[in-house]
């Protein structure tokens, strides 16, 4: 990192980009992701990549003091930017405290500590508070479908506030799993739990309803009999920040026939 602290950042997710908005840090953001959509202002930002690929000579031509990236996918992009001398946070968060601590590790590298604890607190409190509301209810199965083929159940945060929104996850076991490899679940799989709510977000591939109503075996499901197949737009579930934790966890619950919280 050339100064501290750092006073030019390229995020290559949107979780990150959207935390630093929320910091009111944005002015700092010289480059993002391609698929940094939220909030809408961000559409202004450079553009250096998509997301398992990046324009390196981009990125080294808005001399960042420091890159923020996400996760094993992007680890050639990471290697290529530390040959380059460049500094680079890689995040990894994969769960509900993982987002929290992302949060709070994104104030730390900026010396925005106590905005960043603020932050992390008043979402914390909000996830209690609609966990709290949820108790009552009756906790219909669900499935949430990551992709479609083949077919991927919900990652570890996903299925965190599926539950915390008042459902049950039925592929739960499977929120620990390392990789989306090991989340891929059988047709047979799907029947078997009998789901009486599918929520779908196929990574930024726009959800066909009918597609999953006509599987063979699917029109027996509680799910596709009631009609209760939703999509849950992907920068708004499938991103680890602030995004999950407010207006996905909204869309669930919206889902599931609860009625939204304030944020």
């Amino acid at each position: 990192m050339r100064r501290f602290p750092p006073h030019r950042l390229v995020c290559l997710t949107e979780e990150t980009v959207e935390t630093l908005y929320l910091l009111g840090e944005q002015d700092r953001i010289v480059g993002v992701s391609g698929y940094a959509v939220r909030p809408a202002e961000v559409r202004s930002k450079p553009r250096v990549g998509a997301f398992t690929s990046a324009r390196i000579d981009k990125i080294l031509a808005l001399e960042p003091d420091l890159v923020l990236a996400f996760s094993d996918l992007q680890a050639d992009i990471v290697r290529e930017l530390a040959k380059a001398g460049v500094a680079v946070h890689l995040f990894n968060q994969r769960d509900l405290a993982g987002i929290f601590a992302m949060i709070r590790t994104v104030g730390a590298l900026i010396g925005a500590s106590d905005r960043a604890e603020a932050l992390a607190r008043s979402l914390e409190s909000r996830i209690a508070e609609v966990a709290r509301a949820s108790q009552s209810s009756r906790r219909p199965r669900v499935y949430f479908e990551e992709w479609n083929d083949p077919m991927i159940a919900g990652i570890g945060w996903v299925s965190e506030l599926i539950e915390i929104a008042g459902g049950e996850d039925v592929f739960a076991h499977l929120r620990g799993a390392a990789g989306a490899r090991d989340r891929i679940v059988s047709s047979d799989d799907v029947v078997a739990a009998r789901p009486e709510v599918i929520l779908a977000s196929w990574c930024g591939r726009k959800v066909v309803p009918r597609q999953i109503a006509e599987r063979p075996g699917w029109a027996s499901l509680p799910a596709v009999a009631g009609g209760r197949i939703v999509e849950i737009k992907s920068p708004l579930i499938l991103q680890p920040g602030p995004a999950a934790l407010t207006d996905g966890l909204d869309a669930i619950r919206a889902a599931l026939g609860h009625s939204s919280m304030q944020q």
